[in-house]
Order: structure tokens, then sequence, then C-alpha cells
């Protein structure tokens, strides 16, 4: 048995963030836990390799949902990261923060700290911004901010077409405006992949207070009365415990952090009471309010030889890895998914309810299936969706995947945004830029135009786009399970961290937002005051917030 001030569970977005300020302290001695191993698979750190690892079981959990009632009772799969950086090692690097309305909406749902003029300086001190400081961003954080490599003249022809149809030009949509067209950001810097783990872990891995153990399975937090004390793990076939002086702290994501905490004792007490689970507390919110991004994609034929499919060629794709390991550039130091867009599906929403990610390569099924021929993909997603889910125990083995069950377009309206936005790009598409480029649209097909038609292709090919979130959500009603602190309501000495105590899903990718969340729960850990609230009045994201 090992003793240390804080036990952090999950070395992912959060965990990996926390481990870095804690350990900062040097009177604080850090355990970080991570169920995967190191992060020394190739592909992780070279960007072009996020295909390879969305795909496979290496350094990836590989869940599945339960069935979709809405979606022909398909179950879906859900890549999450099981590796050091979790899945800021497997994502698609895309750098976005969600809309000045998401956090606003927290604060008017009462948690105190949380509007966006009070998370603007967490996020501005996580990133190191290439094109350097200003009123949104930052330039001397671990989390290196860059732009997107243009890999393929089809990203400009995208954005150009775009604006075309009658969008707005956007250049940053972390910055003053962002409803557009426009080049992304990504967590690249010096053409490698900036996880969680490379910006703010290995800074730290010197540290002597600090303790990273991998491949060492939480199985349960330990408790004395309502009061954290520990946690058990397995490592290397053997089950080993280590005590907290001060807090456990829970950061393993929308999918094993209720999980972890249903195992111990807390969730609600009569799905506890049928498997048998002795209950700690009753917090009937464990594993409710999950919420996530449904995708759908239209395939496009090019008709120019521009886009990544010549990486299909083995030989090809050899020739890419070489010139990426001696010299660090060519495709190997893109992801391919450099443009985009954030749209309204109706002009009097206050923020965009419809991402686009377009991609110069044809994907299907996660890259797990492979599509021949020069072509992209448009991915169509919906912000905000109503829908609800929940995770749940399958069995009170932690070596079990937890049972996961989104209700994707359980809420009607839900479909029909997303039904409105591939209408949108498809009109974008029609526009002259893209006209040098359009072949035959494979995905749903130009067959394919009634209402009744798309939502039959949707049912049939719709896939997550990998943000699953606000299972232990913030706040102070029945089914919350933290309060705006991350605290577990009703037990001391243990917190919740991550992706899962987000109350609603934000518009746009969540890495950033979950490391931000860590960023400012790390201060009040260590009893520092929150950083001095930015009011940036000029912003057109606060202009919509306050409209």
């Amino acid at each position: 048995m090992s003793s240390y001030d804080f036990i952090i569970i999950g070395a992912g977005s959060a965990g990996c963030v926390l481990a870095n300020r804690l350990s900062a302290d040097s009177s604080k001695s850090v355990l970080l836990l991570e169920a995967g191993d190191k992060d020394s698979n190739f592909m992780i750190h070279m960007p072009a390799g996020v295909g390879k690892l969305i795909g496979t079981d290496t350094v990836n959990w590989y869940y599945n949902t339960e069935a979709q009632p809405e979606l022909n009772n398909r179950p879906l799969y859900w890549p999450r990261g099981k590796v050091l950086g979790g899945s800021s090692s497997i994502n698609g690097m895309v750098y976005i923060r969600g809309h000045a309305v998401d956090y606003d909406m927290w604060r008017q749902l009462g948690l105190e700290g949380w509007s966006y003029d009070e998370v603007l300086p967490y996020f501005k001190r996580s990133e190191d911004n290439e094109q350097g400081a200003d009123d949104f961003h930052g330039e001397a954080g671990p989390l290196g901010v860059s732009n997107a490599t243009k890999s393929s003249v089809l990203f400009d022809a995208f954005i150009d077409a775009g604006k075309q149809a009658g969008h707005p030009y956007t250049d940053d949509f972390n910055g003053p405006q962002q409803e557009g067209m426009g080049p992304y950001q990504t967590t690249i810097k010096n053409n490698r992949r900036c996880s969680a783990a490379t910006g703010y872990l290995v800074p730290a891995l010197g540290r002597p207070n600090l303790t990273v153990e991998v491949k060492a399975m939480t199985t349960r937090i330990l408790f004395e009365g309502k009061r954290a004390i520990g946690v058990e793990y397995i490592q290397g076939g053997q089950t080993k415990t280590a005590t907290a002086n001060t807090e456990v702290i829970l950061s393993g994501g929308a999918v094993n952090s209720p999980q972890t905490l249903m195992l111990s004792g807390i969730g609600d007490a009569e799905e506890l009471g049928s498997l048998n689970i002795p209950v700690v507390a009753n917090l009937p919110g464990v594993g409710k309010n999950l919420q996530d991004h449904l995708d759908c994609s239209l395939l496009v034929n090019c008709t120019q030889p521009v886009t990544l499919a010549s990486q299909n060629n083995p030989l090809r794709a050899l020739l890419t890895g070489m010139q990426y390991v001696f010299f660090k550039t060519g495709l190997g130091a893109t992801q391919g998914l450099e443009s985009g867009a954030f749209l309204k599906t109706s002009p009097e929403l206050d923020a965009p309810d419809i991402q686009i990610h377009f991609v110069a390569a044809m994907m299907k099924d996660h890259a797990r299936e492979k599509v021949k021929g020069h072509g992209f993909t448009v991915h169509i997603c919906q912000l905000r969706p109503e829908s609800r889910g929940h995770v749940g125990l399958k069995s009170t083995n932690p070596m079990d995947h937890a049972l996961i069950q989104p209700n994707y377009l359980s809420a009607k309206k839900d479909r029909e945004i997303l039904r409105k936005g591939v209408k949108m790009v498809r009109n974008i598409l029609e526009q002259e830029a893209m006209k040098p480029f359009m072949g035959d649209e494979i995905e749903p097909g130009a067959a394919v135009q009634s209402d009744a038609e798309l939502d039959k292709w949707i049912n049939e090919e719709a896939e997550t786009i990998y943000h699953p979130v606000g299972t232990a959500k913030m706040g102070h009603d029945d089914m919350a399970v933290v309060d705006e602190r991350c605290r577990v309501h009703g037990i001391e000495g243990l917190r919740v961290v991550d992706a899962s105590v987000m109350p609603t899903l934000i518009g746009g990718n969540t890495n950033a937002p979950t490391i931000m969340i860590a960023e400012k729960i790390s201060d009040d850990i260590l009893g520092k005051a929150a950083l001095v609230a930015e009011s940036v009045v000029v912003s057109k994201n606060l202009e919509d917030a306050t409209a």
C-alpha cells in the first residue's frame, strides 16, 4: 500500500492537466493511474496516423453502444483513448472551444464561475498559439495550437464555395465570430500531435513527487464512511491499493467515470441494489444525462487527383511515413481535416447549430472501411442535441465494458436539424468554387432527395463524432452529481474532473473544453484564487450570448 496526497484516476485530457498542475506544488505527492499503456505508438505522434488509431483497438477502448432504436437498431462504434493522453492521443486534433452561449448557459443554470468571461482566462492559460496572444488566445501554455497545413486545394475551395452560398467567413472559430466558413486550428506543434500527455504530462515526469502507473485498471474507490480515502487497482495481474491523504480525483471520461462511481457504490441506490453493490451515496444522476454529437457524412468523388487517396497505395504510404520520420514534413504532418464551418439552420438562432468537418479523403465507418478512388468527405454534426441517454453497468466486473445507451435522435428536433444540415452542405457543394472537383455523390447519392429518403439514409449511416459528455453533471438539482467545484455531492475528498461534468454539450469539439475544466479546477484544488474574468465585449460571441 502506498500513500499520496492526490490520486488521479485516468491520464486523459483532464488527468494529464491535473497531474501537471498539482505536482507543480513540490509539497504535494501525486499518483496518476492509467488503464492503458504509454503513448509510444508512432501513429499517435504523426498527425496523419489518426485514421489508424480511431479504427483499431491498440490504444482504444473500442466501445460499442447498445442498439439505437432510431438508427435501425444499430449498435454504434465508440472509439475512446486508452493510453496516456486518453482521447487527446487519438482524436482529430481540431482545436475548438465552443460558443460563448454554451458557457453562459452553464452560468444561467446556477453554476457560479462558469460563464464565458470566467472560463476564457483558462482557455488562454492552456494555449500556446502559434499566432501569438490576443484578447482570445494565449501563447505560453502547454497545449500547442497551430494553423492547419494546407494539404489540398480542396480545403480553400470548400471555404470559397461556402462564401458563394452566402455564408460568412471567419478566420478564427475561437475568436470574435464563430459562425461561418473557415480554416481549423489544430493541436499540432512542430508537426507533431500535441496531446494532453505531450503538452502537460511529459514536462512533469521528472518531478519526484509525481508517480505515473500505466496498465493500472482502477476497480473501485475506497471509503471510510462518506470520505474517499483511496483506490483499488489491478496491475500486472495483482490487486493493489493506494491511499489519498487529501483527495481522489476521477478523470476517466464520460463512460469510465460513471462506471467507476457506480462500481464504488455511488449512483442510483435502486440500480446499485439490484447488482448487490453496497450504497455509499444515493446519487441517481450518475450515468444519466449522456449527450453526444451525432454525425452523418456526404461522400463525393473528386474529378482531380488532389485528395489524400494516394495514401491508400502502400508504397506511397511508406514514402510518406519515411519522409515524416526523417524530416517531419509532408502529408504525415497533416491530419487531413483542415477546413469546415459553423452554420445556423435558422437565421434567428443565437449560435450555430451545425458544425462541418471537411476531409480530403473518402472515409466510412471511422476509417475502418476503405473507399477507393479520389474523393472527399463532408461531416455534418448537430451541435446541441436534445436527445439524452445513459451509461450503466452490465455487471459488477470492472473489466467488463459499461452499458452505453445514447438514445440518438430520440428527440424529433435532432433529426430535423441534421437533415437541414445535409441540405445546406449540398447547396455549398453546388457552388462555382467546387465545380472543378465535383464528381458523383456516393453517399447518400443524388437519388436521395426527399425528407423521408434522407431520414432513411441517416438511420442507416449516422455515426458518433466522439464527443460524449454529461454523465456526472455539475449542478444542484436532484440529478446533479458534482457541484460547480466538481466535488461529488455528499462525499468528502472526491471530485470528478472531465467531460462528464458538463451539464450540457458544448457546440464543438470537446478536447479543449475538457482541458479548460481541469485547468480551472486545479486552481480550486490548490486553494488558488480564480483567474480574473475577462470581458471582451467586442466579441460577436458575447454579443450573441447577451442578445
